[in-house]
């Protein structure tokens, strides 16, 4: 795990270069994907994803009011971003912790190489039974947008949970993609198996079910659930925060209408790529997926339904020893 680092220190004279064999990505349906570990994660990995990332990013710190996490860090000086993309998290908080070493881990070699010293990307693979560091090892592990990556999240949460200090926080953030609505204007799923009027719902429910026949299994909807999962592997103080992030511009009010208007174009230029290949692994030409995500686009973009998802954030921090002993 992690054979391969992605060294980011421009000041660092011996830079390690990275070979063919991860970085010679496979193009399919005109977009390109990891090659370590190949198949592991069925999203793109190329420019137009990294830029919908970081427009992404740019939306989560709006909806949580310009922060970048929730969790009490008392000058943390080892942070771990796990899947951390196009890397922009780990950038953004080495300017909050300038004394921390912070590192990234993603399949993907996709990261900038000029980043501030204490920034660090690697090649990595969070689901491998045994990771680079020892355990107790971190002051804060943070995931972000992990809906349909893994097959266990809870697994993840028992790794960080071994790896982090005792006293340490992990903290999640997690979009439901499931829409909502508070009014009744969306309409509601259909249950006789066939289509709903609303096609937003549908897309949620064939992504749900493409991940549960993959091999190895992917869980598509998490966000919901992280809560219990990390009071079930031993964190205590689980703080959960809920954000409505609205579909598309609906809202009156001018804050949750920017976030909307955000959030629309996020999942009008996610939305193919999304979709390709679970939607592939249930059989569907690339022709019925086009003419299926006209309709899911017209959802989105609708209006007079006052959809909207949750946003997830929570947090954990592993007990201190003498905690543990007292609970024992």
């Amino acid at each position: 795990m992690g054979e391969i680092p992605l060294a980011v220190d421009d000041n660092s004279s011996d830079t390690m270069s990275l070979t063919n064999s991860v970085t010679d990505y496979p193009v399919e349906h005109g977009r390109t994907y990891h090659r370590y570990h190949e198949g592991a994660y069925v999203y793109p990995n190329d420019e137009q994803e990294l830029e919908r990332l970081d427009m992404q990013h740019h939306m989560i710190k709006m909806t949580m009011d310009g922060k970048l996490f929730q969790a009490p860090l008392q000058d943390p000086k080892n942070i771990l971003d796990i899947g951390t993309g196009s890397g922009i998290w780990p950038i953004e908080m080495s300017a909050l912790f300038p004394n921390a070493q912070i590192t990234g881990t993603d399949l993907s070699p996709v990261q900038p190489t000029e980043v501030p010293p204490n920034v660090h990307f690697l090649i990595d693979d969070a689901t491998e039974e045994e990771w680079l560091w020892s355990n107790d090892y971190f002051d804060f592990i943070h995931t972000g947008h992990m809906t349909g990556s893994v097959p266990s999240f809870k697994r993840i949460l028992r790794q960080s949970f071994k790896h982090l200090k005792p006293g340490a926080y992990m903290e999640c953030h997690e979009p439901d993609p499931k829409p909502k609505c508070d009014d009744g204007t969306m309409p509601p799923e259909n249950t006789d198996g066939g289509y709903s009027a609303y096609a937003l719902h549908d897309w949620v429910d064939l992504s749900v079910r493409s991940g549960r026949q993959s091999d190895p299994p992917r869980q598509f909807r998490i966000a919901h659930r992280i809560a219990q999962w990390m009071k079930e592997v031993g964190f205590v103080d689980v703080e959960e925060r809920l954000y409505k992030i609205p579909t598309n511009t609906w809202p009156q009010d001018e804050r949750l209408r920017t976030i909307g208007d955000w959030n629309e174009s996020n999942w009008l230029q996610a939305l193919s790529g999304w979709s390709y290949k679970p939607f592939l692994a249930l059989g569907w030409s690339q022709a019925e997926i086009e003419v299926f995500l006209v309709d899911v686009r017209r959802s989105i973009q609708d209006r007079s339904v006052h959809a909207y998802m949750d946003f997830h954030v929570v947090s954990g921090r592993k007990p201190l020893l003498s905690e543990g002993e007292a609970a024992s």
